[in-house]
Parts: C-alpha cells; structure tokens; sequence
C-alpha cells in the first residue's frame, strides 16, 4: 500500500503513538507531516509506503482549528497539560461578543509570532521544551506566520471558542495567549480540533480504533488510503515512448520541452506509472511504485 490515510487522532495520544500502531498493522514504512500535540484531536495525515515521498508536497499547507481558551488562568506550557503558574479575576464585560470580535479581527494577516517554550523548536541542538523543563531561560526567536480567517464561535462565561485558518508553522497554543493579552487578561488553550490540513479535512478522517478494528481487512484499508495518483490527479501528464521507459526507470534524466514543474508519467498504453519532475529542460524520476513497475514489465 502506498499514499495516504487521514486519521482522526485521539486525545492523549501522541502522533508518534498513531504512526507506530499504523506502521505494525500495515507493515510498511509510516511517517506524518507535522505532529499533533498529545491533548489535541484532529486530522492527522499519514504518508504510507512509497506515500512517504509526498512529505514535500502536504508539510508546507495551511490548516484550520477549532481552539477554545480558558481565561484567567497561565500554565507554563499554554494548555491545559501544563501546571497553572498564574491566576487573574475576569471582568466578564470585557469579554463581550462586540470585544471579543474586535480582538480576533486584529490577528489577521501576516505577523510575527513567539513560540512557545514547550515546544520541538530547535535551539543550539536542543528542543526548547528541555530547556524548559530544566528551569533554563534561552532566546526564542519570532517567525512569520499568518491568519487568513479567524471566526468566534462561541462564549461562556469565561471560556471562548474561535475557528481559525492559518499558515504553516503557527501555534495554536501562542495565538490563544495572545488573544486572552489583549482582551485584558491572561488564558491558555482548554481544547484544540484540528479540522483541516491542505485539502483535507476531518469528515475525510478515519478513526484510529477503526484502523486497530479492520488491520487485518486489507480491503477496508485500500479503500481509505489515498494513492499516489490520486494525489497527483490534477497535474499535467507526460507519456513516455518505450524506447525512453527503460532509461527513466533506471534513472536517466530525458530531454524535454515541457515547462519546469512536476508532472504524472504515463506509458503509451496508458498506464499510470508515477510522477517526475522538469528542471531546465530535462526530466528526472520522482516516485515510482514499486506496484506500477510490475505492471509496466
């Protein structure tokens, strides 16, 4: 098998935990595009098989999450695992549906954004999280983010949930500190629903107990997995004569006309064989499944 599964993760799980169960029950090679925290839910895409060339192409999409903040209340790691550092009263007013609008509305577009301290951000070789759990203060630089759309969704009391669309590389956790800071006060991230990455989104998501269910029905598998094809459905094609087939599959660059760009590779006959790309004129091999080759011989 080769492509990619969307899995809803779970709470308490952490997405090294849902690779390793994908990886022992599909037995291949299984990777993700970019982790979960343990306490958050949501899609999570696994690469499967030869799938896991296609990190390239998912890790740089925006997403979207659905956060709520618990105001009042800091912990050292911005959510709700984290140990409460810090306690302030609400004024209830201040957190108005007109208020809470107006603050949301100022996150929009590109900005600079701290990440959190407990986090896998490297500095120096080490994690930031080891530096905070040995108690140790270190420079965080700021990176770009950008908010595309923010929408509160709800209020109560001293909780607020808001849905968010955003770049590659902001944190949820950071953001919803932020907002609670500008509406007076302090907070940190109670919940957090990732509900779209890229394309995909949570009604695409399978389960990952469905998965342990069904590990041994190969059928129920193939049918949530998306190929490689399919992935690569809406690119422009290439066919190649028999007498180039050989060379492109032992890894000769071909002489093209066609643009700079990544494009599917098809035989004359027309079967889908994988995908290669063009740079100044000359085409290199990307992904070839090793399923797709059998069939080509």
């Amino acid at each position: 098998m080769d492509g990619i599964i969307i899995i809803n993760k779970p709470k308490e799980c952490t997405s090294h935990d849902v690779v390793a169960k994908v990886k022992k029950i599909c037995k291949e090679k299984v990777g993700h595009t970019g982790t979960l925290d343990p306490m958050a839910t949501g899609v999570l895409p696994l690469l499967i098989g030869e799938g896991t060339k296609l990190s390239e192409y998912i890790t740089n999409h925006d997403k979207k999450y659905i956060a709520t903040i618990k105001l009042g209340i800091k912990t050292d790691t911005l959510d709700s695992e984290g140990k409460i550092i810090e306690k302030q009263e609400v004024d209830l007013k201040e957190i108005s549906t007109e208020n809470v609008n107006k603050v949301l509305k100022t996150f929009l577009g590109k900005q600079k954004q701290t990440p959190p301290m407990y986090s896998a951000i490297k500095i120096k070789g080490k994690k930031l999280y080891e530096y905070a759990r040995a108690g140790k203060k270190v420079e965080v630089p700021e990176r770009e983010i950008e908010i595309y759309e923010i929408e509160l969704l709800k209020i109560e009391n001293d909780e607020l949930s808001f849905k968010v669309h955003c770049s590659k590389g902001t944190y949820i956790r950071s953001l919803c500190e932020d907002i609670a800071i500008k509406l007076g006060t302090i907070g940190y991230m109670k919940e957090l629903e990732r509900v779209k990455v890229g394309e995909y989104e949570i009604n695409q998501a399978i389960d990952l107990k469905e998965i342990e269910e069904n590990g041994q029905n190969i059928e129920f598998l193939k049918k949530h997995i998306i190929t490689i094809q399919e992935f690569f459905s809406k690119y422009s094609t290439i066919c190649l004569e028999e007498n180039k087939l050989k060379l492109f599959l032992n890894g000769v660059n071909l002489s093209t006309n066609k643009p700079d760009g990544t494009y599917q590779i098809q035989i004359k006959n027309g079967k889908w064989l994988g995908v290669g790309v063009v740079k100044d004129k000359l085409l290199k091999r990307k992904i070839i499944c090793k399923n797709n080759i059998s069939m080509v011989k």
